[in-house]
């Protein structure tokens, strides 16, 4: 039997404490489509529970889901001030994360046949 959080059926991405923040980018990128980092910011503002997150956290957050390959850099978007603001979006492995999240391994195992789980 697994114990504890480390050998438990989630994501390692959803996981700790970082999980929360993740997840929320993940949704506001695929229900927005492609943002740059102030605009993901002012969405999780709006959201009840997220309205302490500053953008620094966020920042850092989206450039390390860029670093693991997640979120991907697919633009630049000229600011108002005159800045050059990267735009991103979600990855195939980021909804392939969030489908994977959805689905609880129990659930997965009842929906399997036979000859299905014969092949692995």
């Amino acid at each position: 039997m697994a114990k504890g959080k480390a050998k438990s059926g989630r994501l390692s991405i959803f996981k700790g404490h970082k999980a929360r923040l993740n997840e929320a980018i993940f949704h506001i990128l695929a229900l927005k489509g492609p943002l740059t980092i102030y605009d993901v910011h002012k969405q999780l503002k709006a959201q009840r529970g997220l309205t302490h997150i500053r953008y620094a956290s966020v920042n850092k957050r989206v450039r390390s889901l860029e670093e693991l390959g997640y979120v991907k850099r697919m633009g630049v978007k000229k600011t108002k001030a005159g800045f050059n603001a990267s735009i991103y979006q979600l990855s195939a492995r980021a909804r392939l994360a969030m489908l994977l999240n959805s689905i609880s391994l129990d659930d997965l195992l009842t929906r399997v046949d036979e000859a299905t789980a014969q092949r692995f």
